[in-house]
């Protein structure tokens, strides 16, 4: 499916969103970055999709919802998103970061795609952007539950299905073995800002169970989270 970018009122908006820090820190007279929107869309894209999945799987539970948000809103998916709307094209980047692939670069795609979300969001409302959101998810969360099953309420509704993943299977285990909740947190950061690297290690009761390396820290958690469920298994 081919996607569209938002009409913006305000184009200073969407450039803005375009701006990465490097290009920003070649160019004195840019006045800021699009990190901030990055943030805004972030939590505006969570939220809809939290409610859009609510309101289209009424029988799902919590975990499974979590996961279904996580794999929708996931570097991949973004930054593949990003790529189909044409951001790479249109990305103000630095000389260095540009010269590095940053226009191919699925960080930066992602980044730049929660950005264009957050800027859509200060210029049209929730209203204008939960709308556009939905109608570039809805179709993504279906082909993403059809994917696990010809049945996918019935699929999703197993408590052992594999739809579960690795966080949200070492909670579970956690919760039954220890009864608290696993403590996530990032030990590490290395590499130039276009493209540092997070290692984040997960604990239960203060023990190290699994550490984990990646470009953006939710996806380093979960590879945390597989070490850890390796390991206990």
């Amino acid at each position: 499916m081919q996607h569209k970018l938002p009409k913006f009122n305000n184009s200073k908006l969407f450039e803005l969103a375009l701006t990465h820090s490097s290009y920003a820190n070649e160019n004195p007279g840019v006045s800021g970055d699009n990190e901030r929107l990055e943030f805004l869309g972030d939590a505006v894209l969570g939220f809809v999709i939290a409610e859009m999945l609510y309101s289209m799987y009424p029988t799902i539970n919590e975990a499974q919802l979590t996961h279904m948000r996580s794999r929708l809103v996931d570097e991949k998916q973004l930054g593949q998103l990003g790529a189909e709307f044409g951001l790479g094209k249109l990305m103000r980047l630095g000389k260095g970061t540009d010269k590095d692939g940053g226009r191919i670069n699925p960080s930066l795609l992602n980044d730049t795609f929660e950005a264009t979300i957050g800027a859509y969001f200060l210029d049209t409302g929730i209203e204008a952007v939960g709308a556009y959101i939905r109608q570039i998810f809805q179709p993504l969360a279906r082909q993403l539950v059809n994917d696990f099953s010809d049945s996918p309420v019935a699929a999703l509704a197993k408590p052992q299905a594999t739809f579960i993943d690795s966080k949200n299977r070492l909670q579970q285990w956690a919760l039954a073995n220890y009864q608290t909740k696993p403590t996530y947190q990032i030990i590490a950061e290395s590499g130039p800002d276009h493209a540092k690297e997070f290692t984040a290690q997960v604990s239960i009761q203060g023990k190290i169970y699994g550490i984990g390396k990646d470009r953006r820290k939710q996806e380093a958690e979960k590879r945390a989270a597989e070490a850890a469920w390796t390991k206990i298994n």
